[in-house]
């Protein structure tokens, strides 16, 4: 399997920043993929409380049979690419125990 080289990787931060949703460079598809599997079985996921309107992040249990979601009551966000922005600094923390100190837009 691949890993995450933060070295090498952190200059897909910028791209995914830039454009959270949609095509992505092959690059960065290759670090979302990572990112996306969680050795631990807990997983970050986004939570859609008003359609179009208000999302929340949750954490899956690593079997889902073992209980709901954990879902946070705050922060909550207004669009689904900042919440995406924030799902994708949690992984990258939890992959390279770096924090992203950017804001989704400047």
């Amino acid at each position: 399997m691949y890993k995450i080289d933060a070295e090498r990787d952190r200059q897909y931060i910028e791209e995914f920043r830039k454009q959270p949703i949609g095509a992505h460079s092959p690059g960065l598809q290759r670090l979302l993929n990572i990112m996306r599997h969680d050795p631990t079985g807990y997983q970050v996921v986004l939570i859609c409380r008003k359609p179009f309107a208000e999302w929340v992040l949750g954490t899956m249990p690593p079997n889902r049979l073992d209980g709901p979601i954990a879902i946070e009551d705050s922060p909550v966000f207004l669009s689904r690419e900042e919440a995406e922005w924030e799902v994708f600094r949690r992984r990258w923390r939890q992959h390279t125990g770096e924090d992203i100190n950017q804001p989704f837009r400047d």
